[in-house]
């Protein structure tokens, strides 16, 4: 393997540990301060408060859409493919978390997180290229100046 094999696969990594640790630190923030059940609660009385599911639906867009962004910077080449790849990754991921919590939230939950993780991760690595785009057109600008 080459090392963009190595640089991608790094790149695609990156954008599943942003959106995996953020989602999770903010898990458990909201846990302790007991914003949302613990873990034993959810286990025991399920999760299903839609203003709760609402908010974890909103944040864990956001992040989604910043795991896109970071493996857009990282990839060597052809961010939005990296980003999609991710994507598809986070729909495998999706899947198989909904099939086993399915009884702990109302359907909506599982299936609008399997929803978004494309559109979010596009929308990520296309803010980065739009970001790369208006650098590069600043800088012929200032050359023309």
């Amino acid at each position: 393997m080459n090392t963009n094999t190595f640089k991608s696969i790094g790149a695609v990594l990156a954008g599943m540990i942003t959106g995996a640790a953020l989602s999770i630190g903010t898990d458990t923030i909201l846990e302790t301060t007991g914003v949302f059940p613990n873990f034993e609660e959810v286990s025991k009385y399920g999760f299903n408060t839609p203003w709760m599911l609402t908010l974890a639906l909103f944040y864990r867009s956001i992040y989604t859409v910043a795991g896109g962004y970071i493996t857009a910077i990282l990839a060597p080449n052809r961010p939005i493919r990296h980003a999609v790849i991710l994507g598809i990754i986070g729909v495998v991921v999706s899947t198989l978390g909904a099939f086993v919590a399915w009884e702990l939230s109302p359907a909506w939950y599982p299936i609008a997180l399997i929803l978004i993780a494309l559109p979010c991760v596009w929308l990520g690595a296309k803010l980065y290229e739009l970001r790369i785009s208006a650098k590069n057109s600043q800088k012929g600008l200032a050359a023309k100046n």
